[in-house]
């Protein structure tokens, strides 16, 4: 027997839309699209804007951060813990460039689920495959309830 998800239910019923209306105001600046979402794995698609680069005209390092930060908070609140968690690292390899109008997706899986610390693991990859940046990070349980927040 399935345990009931409110949270996974809500952002299920939003796969192939844009993520413009997330309590994320930062997330809904990227405008993502949710692909794929369940209990430990997500994946949104973002297209890089003029606005989401560095001088060179090529993806920000830290919006990639902003990225795989995001999708791993949305993929950790369908987890279903009834608290807030936060996160407490992020540690990021840039490994290739991405240019203005290129196509990305953001996938992210949890590793490890415990009691008070989550820990995930993310990656940007282009259409071709390529490997844009991958990232790593720990959620820690805080004392807010989500109830508290209106989530």
């Amino acid at each position: 027997m399935e345990n009931h998800n409110p949270q996974l239910e809500q952002f299920k019923k939003l796969i192939g839309q844009k993520l413009d209306k997330t309590p994320s105001r930062a997330g809904n600046w990227l405008g993502g699209t949710l692909l794929e979402i369940n209990m430990g794995w997500i994946k949104v698609s973002y297209t890089v804007t003029y606005e989401m680069c560095n001088p060179a005209r090529i993806l920000h390092g830290g919006v990639a951060s902003l990225m795989m930060d995001d999708v791993i908070g949305m993929g950790n609140f369908v987890v279903g813990s009834e608290f807030l968690m936060t996160s407490i690292n992020l540690n990021v390899d840039y490994l290739s460039s991405a240019q203005i109008g290129e196509k990305l997706e953001v996938s992210a899986k949890l590793v490890r689920s415990g009691a008070n610390l989550n820990h995930w693991e993310s990656v940007i990859t282009k259409d071709s495959g390529k490997l844009v940046a991958k990232a790593s990070s720990n959620m820690i349980k805080t004392h807010i309830k989500l109830s508290e927040l209106g989530f």
